[in-house]
């Protein structure tokens, strides 16, 4: 049986997340440490006490979801589930990175505390008066149609960012073009457009003074090449070396997320067990909605990863 870490990415955050983890383990505790010293922010605080509205902020979110990704995935490989392979939804593909031996723990936390910063400030500078800049998922229409939908619009404020299933995607836009286009999809057909619990329109050319900042800070960071193959969000295949991946979490900033073909290509390479290494269950159930027979556990909660270690779910 061939085992992938799946890793998710902003928008799993919840009050809480990880605290189980952070109490039951030294490991975690001191991962935790090392992983706030790199990044300026106390970790330990935001999985104990941090609130809904704390946790939304991206500059926030981003290294508290990812402490809890590498969190659960310490204590998998503990119990001994260590992964074949690694991919990562968005913020997600960091985690994979550092699990498959490509970024050091102190230079995945500078680049996500990095990253988070970066995509919160260019995020507040599209906010208008009508609202703030951000993201939405589109449900019941096929992707295909959603980009026929969206070229009829004008003002070039709305893009297709993810790529989810058959049956959902995620738009990224300014508060104008979201709206604008909410109209329009359930006009096509859409049964619902829902507002995303982040805080910028990710994944799309708005993001590309982000692109543009980030990549100073990532050419001044070492990436190895992987020991387990780790797949891309912008390829939706395999990262062959270091500097593949360095250049590619760069382009991740302003190209869509295409995950319904990268868990198309991991099942297709052969894996056959796949583990939702971090908070929430969203990857699982777009690996159910994909329909290909393989299903995605959760494996975020300790009651989770001792399933998970057991040889439960997936």
């Amino acid at each position: 049986m061939r085992v992938c870490f799946l890793f998710p990415g902003q928008g799993a955050q919840y009050p809480g997340m990880g605290k189980d983890l952070w109490e039951a383990s030294q490991e975690v505790r001191e991962l935790c440490e090392r992983a706030s010293k790199a990044s300026g922010t106390d970790l330990a605080r935001l999985l104990r006490e941090g609130t809904a509205e704390e946790l939304s902020s991206t500059d926030r979110s981003q290294p508290a979801i990812t402490m809890v990704n590498v969190a659960a995935a310490a204590l998998l490989r503990q119990r001994g589930v260590a992964p074949d392979g690694c991919a990562g939804f968005s913020l997600g593909e960091y985690a994979a990175l550092a699990e498959a031996g490509v970024l050091t723990i102190e230079d995945l936390f500078l680049l996500v505390k990095a990253r988070g910063e970066i995509m919160e400030r260019v995020s507040r500078s599209l906010d208008t008066g009508g609202g703030k800049a951000g993201m939405a998922a589109v449900i019941g229409l096929a992707p295909d149609r959603i980009e026929a939908a969206l070229r009829g619009l004008e003002g070039g404020e709305v893009y297709l960012a993810n790529q989810n299933s058959p049956t959902q995607a995620v738009l990224s836009g300014t508060a104008r073009g979201l709206a604008v286009a909410e109209e329009a999809l359930k006009s096509a057909g859409a049964r619902r457009v829902i507002r995303l619990k982040v805080s910028g329109p990710f994944h799309c050319p708005l993001m590309e003074e982000a692109r543009r900042q980030f990549a100073e800070v990532a050419g001044g960071v070492p990436f190895s090449d992987p020991k387990v193959p780790v797949y891309s969000n912008a390829t939706a295949g395999p990262v062959r070396s270091g500097a593949e991946a360095r250049e590619l979490c760069v382009r991740q900033l302003v190209s869509p997320v295409r995950w319904m073909d990268e868990e198309r290509r991991l099942l297709s390479d052969g894996y056959d067990r796949l583990l939702e290494v971090g908070p929430g269950t969203v990857l699982a159930g777009l690996a159910k909605a994909l329909g290909a027979g393989t299903g995605c556990a959760p494996a975020g909660t300790l009651d989770e990863i001792a399933a998970a270690a057991a040889g439960g779910g997936g």
